[in-house]
């Protein structure tokens, strides 16, 4: 008998030390099975938990039959999964591929505990089937991460709405959103789908503002002329050349680090020219900037100096009224709009802080002298500048920190609200906070005072804050043109209202609604639901768990079932955890919509995540050191927005795991796609295509990159532009790429890998006739990318 055979070789060893290993996990998964099916879920895990240490005991003894009886488990593990998900190849991963690694060395341990010499038959057969299997499980895959085109997209001049006949884009990019609408959309057709394979960088420019920690720039460059104006996170201003990204000049407001508030961001810059001024004139033209410590800052557009006629030295401060609050708690990351010869501001209050907060008062500013033109407190509608001697404007109101959108012909400006200080409680909001909560408000820059609002959320605890910038267009309907403005959201839905009145011009239904939580009498029965379209996808099922392994997966739906849920709009909990889908980063967010107009599609990329939260009694937030940034005990916390934040003045501090990660793999617990990336039919809502958004390859386990180049639909935040060529330019995700799609398949026909993330919306621009896409690639430390300052410029090969 040999060495092997007497169990004594080293082959039996390893064969005693994987029986051992099948043993644990089986240990470990008859553990949490067991808890699993107390919280009423399957019990898929304590039956192969316990076959499993069957099998790992009897392999341990180097018994035949513990291989045989794992070949039997992963066979009924096979047909379990492909019954709870079928081919759909990301849900399979931590059912199959974890067991399918065990039954590679399963088999290949045949020939030290099988003694009648027909081992290696057998080992080849069961590789045989391995391989089999793993043919089956590419072609789940490879379903999984198909990108159907559902219908066409129709081709240009097929009659869709019209960009307002304010500025527009061509050769220049005059605002934020391209032009005053906001449809981040550009006439110029010079790169197309044939070409783009062919774009190289042009030019590449440094900001040299690297704020560390807490980064996230988010800039998108304007460009006027032959100058790119733009702003770096900490609010440095440049010009540069648009040929050449050579520096022009650069103005330094010196912004503190205490200042910053969540993220070092400054997303843009506003332009506005003086009607009529002589252009050799001092600030004739203006690049405008809100900055981190609440001031409005205007430079010359042609040197970079303070205009000496705004403000004290060319600057105004957005504080004044508001009693001196405390550094980092009011902060301006959005580019303000200039309407009618008025600059009108809202403002970041630090969420999670403290209920009676900076109030979220609305500025209005004279763009030549910066003197204040209106304030709207919404609880002071009287009040219409500076409060009296003695008094600050109503602290804790809802604040509006993205991009409002201006309508010069109107005299409005559209501003997505947020929520009042405290999101995820209600109690102690007051009947204004309630009405102009996470709802869009038509302000009258005239008055200041608003002309209709539209509400999204009722009584909004769920921090589903408007946070996408309003585009305008001009909708053909059966009646005629209707000025039209279009409205995403975070949980999903996308409003379309006529911009005059804020009536819808689609149906708005008002659903009933999951009731209960710590307080039950403040839930109203009903939500507001758009006809038109919602990003969001069906409510999550235990079967959406997912992991790298079935121990991970099996965590996850022992969350799930512990958790409160009832669906879309579950009441916050104290008891235990509640799971908020899509979570406060779901649906669109600040990268907003892209419109083509001549097309008629809206393209929008969105996030598909959950968030798992949980409202923390008072007494026990102290215990754990919750205080907020001005309380002297505050020590700063790393995690995402909501992961201890103490909410001081209400009852409750709020936990939040945003995406709902497994602390121990770092993974989410929801199974791919996280986000996506879908065209729309601009008159009906109807999709043309969707598919998953962002690859895998700076994803993995642990932290640890895969390198995968597999569309696993990732994480992202910014947005896209859409140009007459045919193509969506659009960075955003957290694999470092920035990508052209075919607008009429949703297939990437280009990409090229940033230096660090390209959290960022691009732009396009015209220059001696090249047409050039910038984007700015800065990071951001939620969406953990890596760090940058760089502006990069791409353009087709110059002829010649």
């Amino acid at each position: 008998m040999s060495s092997i055979e007497r169990g004594r070789g080293p082959g039996s060893v390893l064969v005693r030390l994987l029986g051992v290993v099948i043993a644990l996990i089986g240990l470990v998964l008859t553990v949490g099975g067991g808890m699993l099916i107390a919280a009423g879920g399957s019990s898929y895990y304590i039956v192969t938990g316990l076959l499993m240490v069957i099998s790992g005991a009897l392999l341990a003894a180097l018994k035949p039959s513990g291989a045989w009886l794992y070949i039997l488990i992963f066979i009924g593990t096979l047909a379990w999964a492909f019954w709870e998900v079928g081919l759909n190849g990301w849900a399979l991963v931590p059912r199959v591929v974890a067991p399918l690694v065990l039954l590679v060395f399963v088999v290949l341990s045949f020939p030290a505990v099988k003694r009648d010499g027909g081992g290696g038959k057998l080992a080849f057969g069961g590789l045989a089937a391995i391989v089999v299997l793993g043919l089956v499980g590419g072609f789940a895959v490879a379903q999984a991460n198909r990108h159907p085109v559902m219908s066409p997209v129709p081709g240009a001049g097929a009659g869709g709405a019209g960009d307002p006949a304010e500025a527009r884009t061509g050769a220049d990019w005059p605002a934020y959103g391209g032009a005053t609408s906001a449809q981040r959309y550009s006439p110029l057709a010079a790169i197309t789908k044939a070409n783009v394979s062919q774009l190289e960088r042009a030019w590449t420019f440094r900001t040299g503002d690297l704020p560390g920690e807490r980064f996230g720039a988010e800039t998108t460059p304007l460009k006027i002329g032959d100058t790119l104006y733009l702003c770096s996170g900490r609010n440095l201003l440049f010009a540069l050349d648009a040929v050449t990204g050579q520096q022009k000049w650069t103005y330094d407001p010196q912004v503190a680090d205490e200042q910053i508030p969540y993220t070092a961001a400054c997303r843009g810059v506003t332009y506005h020219a003086t009607a009529n001024a002589d252009p050799a004139q001092p600030c004739a033209a203006k690049v405008i900037e809100g900055t981190l410590d609440g001031r409005i800052i205007a430079v010359d557009a042609a040197t970079g100096r303070p205009c000496p006629n705004f403000g004290t030295n060319g600057a105004v401060s957005i504080k004044t009224g508001m009693g001196d609050p405390f550094p980092g708690m009011v902060s301006i990351t959005s580019p303000p709009v200039v309407v009618r010869g008025v600059i009108v501001t809202g403002h970041q209050v630090l969420d999670g802080q403290r209920r009676w907060n900076a109030s979220g008062v609305i500025q209005g500013f004279d763009v030549e002298t910066g003197a204040l033109r209106f304030a709207w407190d919404m609880m002071r509608p009287d009040l219409t500048g500076l409060p009296p001697e003695g008094q600050t404007y109503t602290p804790g109101t809802p604040n509006m920190w993205t991009m409002a959108t201006g309508d010069e012909a109107l005299g409005l400006v559209y501003l997505p609200m947020g929520n009042s200080s405290a999101d995820y409680y209600s109690g102690l909001r007051r009947p204004a906070e309630n009405e102009y909560s996470t709802a869009l408000v038509a302000l009258d820059v005239t008055t200041g005072k608003p002309r209709w609002h539209f509400q999204t959320v009722h009584k909004d605890v769920w921090d589903y804050d408007l946070g996408s910038q309003a585009t305008l267009v001009d909708m053909p309907t059966s009646g005629g043109v209707v000025p039209a403005v279009i409205l995403p959201s975070k949980q999903g839905d996308i409003y379309i209202l006529d911009r005059r009145t804020g009536q819808p011009l689609h149906g708005v239904e008002e659903r009933p609604v999951a009731q209960g939580g710590v307080e039950p009498s403040e839930r109203t029965p009903t939500q507001p639901f758009s006809l038109f379209h919602t990003l969001r996808k069906p409510d999550l099922t235990e079967r959406d768990m997912w992991g790298m392994s079935p121990i991970d997966q099996m965590f996850c739906r022992i969350q799930f079932k512990r958790a409160a849920y009832q669906g879309y709009f579950t009441p916050p909990t104290a008891d235990r955890y509640w799971i908020q889908y899509p979570g406060y980063n779901g649906g669109s967010d600040w990268g907003g919509i892209a419109v083509d107009p001549t097309r008629g599609v809206i393209v929008a990329n969105y996030n598909d995540m959950p968030n798992h939260n949980r409202l923390v009694p008072r007494a026990e937030a102290d215990r754990r050191g919750w205080f907020p940034r001005d309380d002297p005990r505050y020590q700063a916390k790393g995690g995402a927005e909501g992961a201890g934040d103490p909410q001081i003045g209400v009852p409750y501090a709020i936990d939040v795991n945003a995406g709902w990660r497994v602390p121990f793999t770092g993974l989410l617990c929801k199974q791919p796609p996280y986000g996506g990336i879908r065209a729309l039919d601009l008159r009906t809502g109807r999709t043309f295509w969707d598919r998953p958004f962002g690859t895998a390859r700076k994803n993995g386990p642990f932290g640890i990159p895969s390198m995968l180049p597999v569309e696993i639909g990732t994480p992202n935040n910014g947005g896209a532009v859409v140009t007459a060529g045919g193509l969506i330019f659009i960075a955003a995700a957290t694999d470092d790429l920035i990508r052209a799609i075919d607008i009429e398949t949703g297939e990437t026909v280009w990409s090229d890998v940033l230096p660090a993330g390209g959290q960022a919306n691009p732009m396009i621009y015209e220059q001696n006739g090249r047409e050039y896409l910038v984007i700015m690639a800065g990071g951001h430390h939620f969406m953990e990318t890596p760090e940058g300052d760089y502006v990069i410029a791409y353009a087709l090969p110059q002829r010649g």
